[in-house]
């Protein structure tokens, strides 16, 4: 399996359609070299090729956001049963919009009394009317990829919170840049999320973490509080560095 496989999956399936270009772009290697990458996903059906483009093959009045919630899907599952652990009844959070984040959200409906901000219309629709819930939705103008929102009234809402833990996904983790993400909104909601914390807990399967280089990513800065990533393998020792600023379990 190429290194580049998982990126190619992940942005087809977030975006649709691609042209080789914008593939090229993403992940830094000329545009032959995309078409040797896609060529064993096309032969195993994965996506498409069209005309200088690569198609998901995925149903296109699915949304992107339910597209990516099928992605790694265990691994994902494994993340949020162990996320899930480390909360109690009567925890406040604050949870933002990746598809991990969803699975975790799934996870906590277990739990009772919880105090949830979000900026994601899927989690605080999970949670919400859990008995005893008090869910804070945080913006009014929703993202249609993603039901994510990123709006003034969505940072205004998170500054006036306090919460015990914020729990926090990432495109992708570089062992030079650390956590990544696609838009710098993103990463502003990251860093505000920290910042009304004690702790942040970063949910991130192994499938994230790219040694390739990250083209077009915004890295998360200026987190607050202690530091808490969660994953589903032991990271290799180019990591070491980045994270050592986290303590680390391992979802089993």
């Amino acid at each position: 399996m190429s290194k580049y496989t998982q990126q190619v999956e992940s942005a087809i399936a977030l975006r649709g359609t691609m042209t080789v270009a914008e593939m090229s772009n993403l992940l830094g290697v000329s545009d032959q070299t995309v078409r040797r990458i896609i060529k064993p996903l096309v032969y195993s059906g994965k996506v498409q090729k069209i005309h200088g483009a690569i198609k998901s093959v995925e149903n296109p009045m699915t949304a992107p956001f339910q597209i990516r919630m099928q992605h790694n899907r265990a691994a994902k599952a494994a993340l949020a049963a162990k996320l899930a652990d480390m909360v109690n009844d009567g925890h406040s959070l604050a949870i933002d919009t990746g598809s991990t984040a969803g699975f975790v959200a799934q996870a906590l409906r277990v739990k009772r009394n919880l105090t949830v901000v979000t900026n994601s219309a899927y989690v605080a629709s999970t949670l919400a009317m859990m008995p005893g819930n008090r869910v804070f939705m945080a913006g009014t103008q929703l993202r249609d990829h993603d039901g994510a929102a990123f709006d003034r009234t969505a940072f205004k809402t998170i500054e006036r919170m306090e919460v015990h833990t914020s729990i926090l996904t990432a495109a992708q983790v570089h062992p030079e840049r650390g956590f990544l993400v696609h838009e710098q909104c993103e990463a502003d909601i990251a860093k505000a999320m920290s910042s009304i914390a004690q702790k942040s807990i970063f949910a991130v399967d192994h499938s994230k973490f790219i040694t390739s280089p990250a083209q077009n990513m915004v890295q998360i800065t200026g987190l607050c509080g202690h530091l808490h990533l969660v994953c589903d393998r032991l990271l290799d020792k180019e990591y070491t560095k980045v994270l050592d600023p986290f303590t680390i379990s391992l979802a089993t």
